[in-house]
Order: C-alpha cells, then structure tokens, then sequence
C-alpha cells in the first residue's frame, strides 16, 4: 500500500482528496491534517503528500523544502505561479483547483513511477533524473535521459526528447534552464541550444554531432564551458 497523506486547509478539498484517494486500491489516506505543524506529526508514515501552497503557519513550498527527507510530493493549489518552484523541489506533480478524478489519478501514477524508481534506487540499479515542465495548462514529467537538446524560442524553449517526434514547447528562459541543468549532464553550446552530453556522437571544436544526426553549432562565448564539460562527460 502507498500512505498518503493529505494538507489543506478547507475542509471540503480535504473531503474530495479522501475520496479520490478512496477510489484508488493501492492508497491509504494515514492523515488528513490543515496546517503544516500538525502534519509533521505523520510525515515520516507517508510514501506521499498532497499538499496545498496556501495553508497556515507555513506555506506548502516552505513546509516541503523544510523536509530533510521528503516523500513524493504532490501540490494541490489554485496558485499556478509556483509551478516552477514546484519543480525546482522535484514535486512529482502539480494539480490546479479544480481538478478532477482523471487529473487526480494522473498524478497517482507519478507517485507510484517515482517510488517504483526509488525501491530500484535502493537496490542498486541506475540512478535516473525526472524534470518537471509546465505545458498547455498542466505539468509533464521527462526523463532528463530522453532528453537530446534544448532549442530556445524567444520566451519559450523546445525541448527535443528521443521518445517523441514532435518537443515540447515550455514558457522557459535559456539562461535560468542552463543554471537549473547545470549539475547535469547538460552545458549550453550557443545561444540557442542546451545538449545533453550523453547522447554526442560526434564532438568538435565548432560544432556538435547528435545521436539522431543533428548537427548543431558551438558558439564562441559558451566553447571554453563545452569543452571542459564533455572532457568530463565524453572524451
């Protein structure tokens, strides 16, 4: 079973959380609590928290980046603002209010993909990074593996995946993307491209050669950076 745990301080979002969490088989509700001090009292039963931003004493951000060992996070908000921030603490998903059984059910299968992804963690098999990016009104999950390269687009980025034919567009600036990657795999080649170090195929001074055979230019102002990370990385 999957504890879960809920936070938010209208009784009747509480309410519809219970009987969502009642429709699914493998969930147990442990708490149902309205306000971040008396939720600390049952996070170390829950494997997961659906949490509001707006509850009282704290908010729902700062309670989660108060946790030293969070479960997998859900946030439950009318707030779409803090989307971002909600990847920025690898929520699994981020639901607006309203939202519905489907939606709801969504984010349940996010749960259980991360913990699936923790049980294997813990024994020893491949650590794997998940992002979370804001498209069309709701959150997507991507594996950073699947990713081949970030393009940008003025106020919005492209992001190339190996899995789909078609990238995602995000509202996404390059140079804050290019900070948020940077513990990664990833380093920004141009002013208009972020690659993904482990699909290269080709390396050069001037241009790089992808695993699906783009080819895409190395600008002058980001070589020195490039060439250290694939050091690292590639060569």
């Amino acid at each position: 079973m999957i504890r879960v745990l809920t936070i938010d301080d209208e009784p009747l979002a509480l309410k519809l959380l219970e009987a969502f969490i009642g429709r699914e088989p493998d969930l147990e509700l442990v708490a149902a609590c309205r306000d971040a001090v008396s939720a600390r009292e049952h996070i170390g039963k829950a494997d997961a928290v659906f949490v509001d931003i707006n509850i009282p004493g704290m908010s729902g951000m700062e309670f989660v980046r108060s946790l030293e060992h969070p479960p997998v996070i859900v946030f439950t908000t009318a707030l779409p603002e803090y989307a971002i921030e909600g990847y920025k603490v690898n929520a699994a998903d981020y639901l607006l209010k309203p939202f519905s059984y489907d939606e709801f059910h969504e984010a349940v299968g996010r749960i259980r993909e991360r913990l699936e992804l923790k049980h294997s963690q813990d024994s020893g098999r491949p650590e794997r990074s998940f992002l979370l990016f804001k498209t069309d009104y709701r959150t997507v999950q991507v594996d950073s593996s699947d990713i081949l390269y970030i393009e940008g687009l003025g106020a919005y980025v492209k992001i190339h995946l190996l899995s789909m034919e078609e990238p995602l567009i995000v509202l996404y600036g390059m140079k804050r993307l290019a900070e948020d990657l940077s513990s990664m795999e990833f380093v920004r080649i141009h002013r208009s491209y972020i690659i993904n170090c482990t699909h290269i195929s080709k390396a050069g001074k001037t241009s790089v050669t992808l695993a699906d055979g783009t080819a895409l230019p190395v600008g002058e102002v980001y070589k020195e950076s490039y060439l250290s990370k694939i050091k690292i990385t590639k060569l």
